[in-house]
């Protein structure tokens, strides 16, 4: 019964998408010049299930009345749950994050836990009421820029500056991002009454919005790293080109697994290069 019920909430946390909270803060860490730290594992294990647990399980529980006319929930994209199954996340969530906070709250700066419990708490109200992000227009995508704090709260926790045009970068990108997969869902959203900045803007109104958020990112990506910037642009250029030629949300779900497979690549170009710096001795 246990082994069943872990195994439904792994599920529920979307290990495809685990990549958005693994790879930032991997990333965070090389930004500040380590190969590898061992005081980094305790924030690795809370970003894999059990911070993925607090994003997707809630969502998953205050959206189970769009999610049961939404063709694409029930695989690996989303999952569809029973009333029963809400008392369990809610559990589930508590136990495999609320450690993880109280230990922070005593081995990091205040600084970084500012910004671990912003990061914590927008995921939250994201999906939660009474704020409910997702289903207010600018907000939704405003809260997603959290995607990006780990940039921010590991280098604060081990005492070094942040790569701010980095994380504002990112920051920037997850609003398009939000936006841009959002645009998939405007029938069902609209059907049951959430107003997301897709819905607000309509598909050929979030395509200006995502293209102009995903080019600022690009500006900021290239004052990091040319490479990444050219990745990007490329990607996100494709993404929003597509929306505009044919602005219909099916649009947006036939690009979904390109969506998603995104952030893999340009993930991939950074760590290749500050990987191979470091061994080179090119980075500090």
């Amino acid at each position: 019964m246990l082994e069943t019920m872990l195994k439904r909430l792994v599920e529920i946390s979307r290990p495809v998408l685990w990549v958005n909270t693994i790879g930032t803060t991997v990333m965070a860490m090389w930004l500040g010049g380590d190969l590898w730290r061992w005081d980094i594992i305790p924030f690795l294990i809370w970003v894999t299930f059990p911070f993925n647990l607090l994003i997707y399980g809630i969502n998953d529980i205050f959206d189970q009345e769009t999610d049961n006319i939404n063709a694409r929930k029930g695989g690996m994209e989303g999952a569809k749950i029973s009333p029963s199954e809400v008392k369990p996340i809610f559990i589930g969530v508590a136990l495999t994050n609320i450690p993880f906070l109280i230990y922070f709250a005593f081995t990091v700066p205040l600084a970084a836990m500012g910004w671990i419990l912003a990061y914590a708490l927008f995921f939250y109200f994201y999906s939660s009421p009474p704020f409910r992000f997702k289903a207010r227009p600018v907000w939704d995508s405003v809260s997603n820029t959290d995607y990006a704090f780990p940039l921010v709260f590991i280098p604060l926790a081990f005492s070094n500056e942040p790569v701010w045009f980095a994380a504002i970068g990112l920051m920037i990108w997850s609003m398009a991002k939000h936006t841009f997969d959002a645009v998939q869902d405007i029938p069902q959203d609209s059907f049951v009454g959430i107003k997301t900045t897709a819905v607000w803007l309509g598909v050929k109104g979030s395509a200006y919005w995502v293209g102009i958020f995903w080019l600022i990112s690009t500006v900021l990506f290239g004052l990091v790293n040319i490479p990444v910037a050219i990745v990007n642009f490329l990607i996100a250029g494709y993404l929003t080109y597509s929306i505009f030629r044919n602005p219909v949300p099916e649009t947006g779900r036939k690009l979904y697994r390109l969506s998603i497979f995104f952030p893999y690549l340009a993930g991939a170009v950074a760590g290749v290069q500050l990987v191979s710096a470091m061994v080179l001795g090119l980075y500090p």
